[in-house]
């Protein structure tokens, strides 16, 4: 698959530099306090790194196919450009993988279970496998719109494939962001930000899940 035009047809740089405001403060509010200062973090399936380019770390990896990737990330951030089962770091070398909206692209569950074991293989013992993408559950109707979603989850579903993967869950929320960016919810940062404190919300207009996976 054309990575790079399928996204290009996605989104528009309106939509691109929307997301960059609101992961910003989706990481400075949320993300970052949960991961932690002074950590190794690799982003997978990094997109146009809003998540990676945001985050405060020691060191940076981020992994994608799509070639454009490299035009947006940060100087302080390495990325390779490979299969999310074939990563090219060290055995026990990372703190946090983070991965956003991905595994839905994934072919099958035994591409996604050698997903599971490659980050499984980099990170350090009791590092965190930071997981949000969009929630079957909630999503029936709207799931299937985007060309390249494959694999269907729910957060149930994901519980019970890292369990069985050698990971203990942290923590999951079932219905944590919308859907999408693209929507006519306001973006603006204060409104984020309002969103990002007020978890009673998220049970009305979240439609992703949000697990936090340790490794055994």
């Amino acid at each position: 698959m054309d990575l790079a035009s399928l996204y290009q047809h996605r989104f528009t740089e309106a939509d691109r530099l929307g997301k960059v405001r609101i992961w910003q403060v989706l990481v400075r509010i949320f993300f970052q306090p949960l991961i932690g200062m002074n950590k190794v973090v690799l982003d997978l399936a990094c997109g146009y790194g809003e998540f990676i380019n945001a985050v405060a770390a020691k060191k940076k990896y981020a992994v994608d196919l799509n070639p454009d990737a490299a035009k947006f990330l940060n100087a302080d951030v390495s990325l390779y450009l490979t299969s999310a089962t074939i990563i090219p770091v060290e055995d026990r070398s990372i703190d946090v993988v983070f991965t956003s909206n991905f595994l839905e692209h994934l072919k099958s569950k035994d591409e996604c279970n050698a997903v599971f074991a490659e980050v499984r293989r980099i990170l350090k013992p009791g590092g965190k496998f930071v997981i949000m993408g969009p929630n079957i559950r909630y999503l029936a109707d709207r799931y299937w719109d985007f060309y390249d979603h494959h694999l269907p989850l729910s957060h149930l579903s994901l519980e019970e494939g890292l369990i069985q993967a050698g990971y203990e869950i942290d923590r999951m929320i079932p219905k944590f962001l919308p859907y999408t960016a693209k929507t006519s919810l306001p973006k603006h940062p204060l409104l984020v930000s309002a969103y990002l404190r007020l978890p009673f919300a998220w049970r009305f207009i979240g439609r992703q899940f949000l697990l936090v996976a340790r490794r055994c």
